[in-house]
This record gives C-alpha cells, sequence and structure tokens, in this order.
C-alpha cells in the first residue's frame, strides 16, 4: 500500500481513469493549510466522507474560503447534486479534525469487521491523514443517486491508486467528533457505512483484467442452504421499548423483540427465562448494559435500541437489522 499523497496530476489522470466526471476550481492545485500549520499532508490512510449541511446548488466559495474559526480549504474534493466532483484543495485540508487513535489504527491496518471501533476518544489530527469529500446536501434525506454513483466511483479512484480495499473509507461520525452523523440519511442518522463500503468494494473489484481467452463454464456444485436470518425492525423495536414499559403486564407490540431478547440472553445480559416479545424494564436495562459494552455512556446509553449499536449486535448474534 502507498501511502504517500498523490499529486494534482495523478489525481487527474486517476480520476479520468475511473470515469469520474470532475470540474478544477480556482488555484486548487496548490490550496492548502500546510504552510499555515506548519504540517504536511501525509502519510494518508483513508477516504472520509462529509455532508456539508445545506442542500444549496454551488458551495465551492464556502469550502474554498472557510467560515469563521475554520479556514478554508474545508475538503479536496466538493461533490454537486449532479454527481460533479469539484476539486477544492490539494494537500491539508480542514476536514476531519481529531478523532480516535484505535480508529486510525484499524483503517491503516484495515483490522475491522463491518464497522471501525466505537470512536471514544478526540486526540489524532485526521487532517494529516485522510482524503475528504463534503457532499453537498443536507444529511437530513439521502443524497441524490448522482451524487451516490460518483462516491463510489471517487472512493474507488483514491483506494486503487493507493493499493486499499473499501475499508479505508470511512464516515466523519464513524472518526470521533462528538454529534457528528455525516454523511446522513436522515435527520440525525448516518448512512450505514458497512453498506457504503461494500458499495465502493463492489466498483473497486469491477476493475478487473479481460481473460486473454475465454473459459470454459463449469456447472458450480449446488450449495448448501442455510436458514435465513431473522430480520429487526429499528424502527418497530425503538417503538417497543418507548411504549412497552408503562403499559399494564407484559404487552407485545412487535415481535422482533424476540429475536433481540435471545441476543441478549445469549450476551448473558438478560436472564434465559426472559424470552417473551415484551420490551419491559429489565430489557431495557439489559440493552443499556450492551450500549455501554459498546462504548456509549450517560443518555446515549437508555437502552432504546439505535442503529449503531443493533447492528454491532446482530453482526455478532446473526440477525439482520432494517429500518
Amino acid at each position: 500500500m502507498s501511502t504517500t499523497p498523490m499529486t494534482p496530476s495523478q489525481l487527474l489522470a486517476n480520476l479520468t481513469e475511473w470515469g469520474v466526471k470532475f470540474e478544477e476550481y480556482r488555484s486548487w492545485r496548490t490550496h492548502n493549510r500546510d504552510s499555515a500549520t506548519g504540517k504536511s499532508f501525509g502519510p494518508v490512510s483513508g477516504f472520509m466522507v462529509h455532508h456539508t449541511g445545506s442542500d444549496a446548488s454551488d458551495q465551492r466559495a464556502l469550502l474554498y474560503n472557510g467560515v469563521a474559526g475554520l479556514p478554508g480549504p474545508l475538503c479536496h474534493f466538493g461533490l454537486a447534486q449532479d454527481g460533479t466532483v469539484h476539486l477544492i484543495g490539494w494537500g491539508r485540508t480542514n476536514h476531519a479534525g481529531l478523532g480516535d487513535p484505535d480508529v486510525l489504527r484499524a483503517v491503516v491496518n484495515e483490522s475491522y469487521d463491518q464497522y471501525p471501533p466505537v470512536d471514544n476518544q478526540s486526540t489524532v489530527d485526521g487532517n494529516d491523514c485522510f482524503y475528504g469529500v463534503e457532499i453537498w446536501y443536507s444529511g437530513g434525506h439521502k443524497m441524490t443517486d448522482a451524487q451516490y454513483a460518483t462516491l463510489r466511483r471517487l472512493a474507488a479512484a483514491v483506494c486503487d491508486y493507493h493499493g486499499w480495499s473499501a475499508k479505508s473509507v470511512i464516515g466523519h461520525g464513524e472518526w470521533g467528533s462528538p454529534g457528528k452523523w455525516d454523511p446522513g440519511m436522515s435527520a440525525g442518522r448516518m448512512m450505514d457505512m458497512a453498506a457504503v463500503r461494500a458499495d465502493v468494494q463492489s466498483t473497486l473489484d469491477s476493475k478487473v483484467a479481460t481473460p486473454s481467452k475465454p473459459t470454459t463454464p463449469t456447472k458450480p456444485a449446488p450449495k448448501p442452504t442455510t436458514p435465513a436470518k431473522p430480520v429487526v425492525d429499528l424502527s418497530k423495536v425503538e417503538s417497543a421499548a418507548r411504549t412497552n414499559p408503562p403499559m399494564a403486564g407484559r404487552t407485545v407490540t412487535y415481535s422482533g423483540v424476540k429475536t433481540l431478547k435471545a441476543a441478549l440472553i445469549r450476551e448473558g445480559l438478560l436472564a434465559s427465562s426472559d424470552t417473551d416479545g415484551h420490551y419491559g424494564q429489565r430489557v431495557v436495562k439489559a440493552y443499556a448494559a450492551w450500549q455501554r459494552k459498546c462504548g456509549y455512556s450517560g443518555a446515549a446509553a437508555d437502552g432504546v435500541p439505535g442503529w449503531t449499536s443493533l447492528r454491532k449486535l446482530a453482526a455478532k448474534r446473526g440477525f439482520t437489522v432494517v429500518r
């Protein structure tokens, strides 16, 4: 793997090779924070995805100049609603901020499963080591299809140059800035970055050499069937967590609670006899204990399932989460 940042010329050649539509903005090739901070960009370790928090159709000047207290450039790439990449700066840019050293180590080594470790520290400067793309949308809704298609190719182009897999791609909300949830897909909710990485990896894998001669296809041996994983709907189990405890008796409002309880039992957080579909106070306490195991505390460990903590439990205990 190469950790030396691309030169502007290498970047343009790589974007062209991957079919990424781009436009150059002002003096982007020399626009950076290297001299101002006394730090150079690199060695590089990954590619970070952000949303700007605005649906404005032209955000080049803002990203180039910066805002009060945070001078530009604020990223390397600005991604417009029509899927065009605008080149904003090259070198060190103000986009990542401080993050978790455990997350950086996992990205450098590409040593994690679906998600990096919990980002519970902010001690490493990500501006030193991450390329950054700011996608022009609020985050309170999904980005456009054109933006997502370009994001896949842009991330693949960067990873391909450095010899990285898609595990070198992370969202800002996985890095360590408190309260960050970008790139978002609805208000306060980050996209499932494991799914984004899977799409980027699929894009990377599509770049294969054409065989020199055709091969004779062989009939594959039938694969053994495996039982489908149980499915838990986040919105329904979250509603059960908020409405069941105050109700009289052992009210059942969503059958998927049984799957959640079975996982908590296997974690040793809930009594083995508690197997019905009621999301009572014992389940609230058990799930709060799971959230604390995931690194959350205070109001973030309230016993009501959230997207990230529930996905972690699902990955460990064999069920699927939808919303």
